[in-house]
C-alpha cells in the first residue's frame, strides 16, 4: 500500500506530465477549442499521417490553462497559429503506424522569439516555443517502477496510460542542436534539439527527420509503433507568453 505522504507528490507529478503533454494521449477535448473547426482546416487536411482516419484535434490538460490555437494562412501556406499564456495545451492526431512502416517525417516551423526563461533539462522551467510530439508503443512490462506507478496515476487521471515512448523535437535556448534531453521527470521521455538560440528567428524552417534513427538517437532502441503526432507551444511552468506557427506534418510511410 503507498502511504498517504507519497500519493499526494506523486498525483501532483502525474498531473504536471498531463499537463505539459508528456503524455502525449492523456488528455480531454477543449469544450472552447474550435475542435470542428481545426479537423476541416486547410492545415488538417495538408497534415497527413500516412496511415490512419483519425482528425486532428485540440487536447487540454488537467488544471491548466488553455493555449489558443488557430488555423490560418501564414506567408501563403497554411499554417496552425498558437499563442500561449501561461498556458499548456495540444493539437493532436491519433494515428497507429507500425514500426516497420515509419519513415521521413516533414513539419516546418515559425517562432518569432524564445523563452528567455525556459530550461528544456529543468522541471521548473520545462517550456518550449514549438514541440512536434511522436508517442509509440513499446512493452511496459520493462517500466521502472516509478513510471510504472506513474502510468497507473496518470491512467486514473486522464483514462490513458503513460506512452511506452515520448519523442519530442524542440526549440531550445540553452542545449545543443541535436543533443537529446532526458525529461527530468521520467526517462520514457526525450527531447531531440532542432534549433538552440535566436539566430533562426522569426523566418519559417522546414525539417525531414528520419523518425526511426532519431527513436533510436534519443532512446538507444528500435521504435515500436507510432500512436500518435502532436504539435504544442508550452508556458505554464514560466509562466510567460510565446506565439509560434506550425506549417503541415506529413509522415511518409517506409517504401
Amino acid at each position: 500500500m503507498i502511504e498517504s505522504t507519497a500519493v499526494g507528490p506523486l498525483f501532483k507529478f502525474a498531473v504536471a506530465l498531463a499537463a505539459t503533454a508528456l503524455l502525449a494521449g492523456c488528455a480531454t477535448p477543449a469544450g472552447d477549442s474550435g475542435g470542428a473547426a481545426l479537423a476541416t482546416s486547410g492545415w488538417a487536411r495538408a497534415s497527413t499521417s500516412g496511415v490512419g482516419d483519425a482528425a486532428w484535434s485540440h487536447q487540454t490538460f488537467p488544471g491548466k490553462r488553455v493555449s489558443r490555437y488557430a488555423p490560418q494562412r501564414k506567408d501563403g501556406r497554411e499554417a496552425l497559429m498558437v499563442h500561449a499564456a501561461s498556458s499548456a495545451s495540444m493539437v493532436r492526431r491519433k494515428v497507429r503506424i507500425e514500426a516497420d512502416r515509419l519513415g521521413q517525417l516533414q513539419f516546418s516551423w515559425l517562432v518569432p522569439a524564445i523563452i528567455d526563461t525556459a530550461d528544456l533539462a529543468r522541471r521548473e522551467s520545462d517550456d518550449s516555443p514549438v514541440r512536434l510530439i511522436l508517442a509509440f508503443e513499446g512493452d511496459r512490462a520493462s517500466f521502472t517502477a516509478k513510471d510504472a506507478l506513474l502510468s497507473d496515476l496518470a491512467e486514473t487521471l486522464t483514462g490513458e496510460p503513460l506512452p511506452y515512448a515520448t519523442l519530442m523535437y524542440v526549440w531550445s535556448n540553452r542545449s545543443e542542436a541535436e543533443s537529446v534531453i532526458i525529461n527530468p521527470r521520467t526517462s520514457r521521455i526525450r527531447k531531440l534539439v532542432l534549433e538552440t538560440g535566436s539566430g533562426k528567428l522569426s523566418r519559417w524552417l522546414n525539417y525531414e527527420r528520419d523518425v526511426r534513427a532519431d527513436f533510436v538517437k534519443a532512446f538507444g532502441e528500435p521504435p515500436g509503433a507510432l500512436l500518435s503526432i502532436g504539435v504544442m507551444t508550452d508556458t505554464d511552468n514560466t509562466r510567460s507568453e510565446a506565439s509560434a506557427w506550425y506549417g503541415p506534418v506529413r509522415l511518409l510511410p517506409a517504401d
